[in-house]
């Protein structure tokens, strides 16, 4: 019984053997030859003007004049938790330098970087694109809304001089 059942598989796998050998050897056409199509490549220049507002709850910003005693309070957390990394000039220190960072990034783009830079460097190109420049993810320093939008003031203040 077990010969027969080996002999009837055997025939069963030689048959189909056959049928695949034929197939592969039966066409003369060759398959269409396709290319294939890599993805966009977005050059992305961080040192340009980009009018994204970023990822997270900053959507809308409204800016007025200047607010000096705003930009007071935020240069005092900007001198607390932001100098370790930054500088207000063109230089790179850690993070990059953030001189005319209000004329090259949108109110929102910079808010949403100051309270979830995590989110920002996982989702938007432009965070994604600084931090494989500077090669240093920017630190979470737990700032509130009301801080940020001091910290932009101060920001604006600073490229205004």
């Amino acid at each position: 019984m077990e010969n027969r059942i080996f002999n009837s598989t055997l025939r069963g796998l030689t048959f189909l053997f056959m049928i695949l050998l034929l197939q592969a050897c039966g066409s003369k056409t060759s398959a269409p030859e396709t290319t294939p199509v890599p993805d966009a490549i977005v050059e992305i220049d961080t040192k340009a003007h980009s009018d994204s507002k970023g990822v997270g709850k900053f959507t809308e910003v409204k800016l007025e004049a200047i607010d000096p005693a705003r930009a007071e309070l935020g240069k005092a957390v900007f001198t607390t938790k932001c100098t370790t990394c930054h500088k207000l000039t063109a230089d790179k220190f850690v993070g990059p330098g953030l001189e005319g960072i209000t004329s090259r990034r949108t109110p929102e783009w910079i808010m949403n970087m100051i309270t979830n830079p995590e989110l920002m460097m996982k989702s938007d190109p432009v965070a994604k694109k600084l931090f494989e420049e500077i090669l240093t993810p920017m630190a979470n320093q737990n700032i509130g809304d009301e801080e940020a939008r001091n910290i932009l003031e101060y920001l604006r203040q600073n490229d205004n001089k």
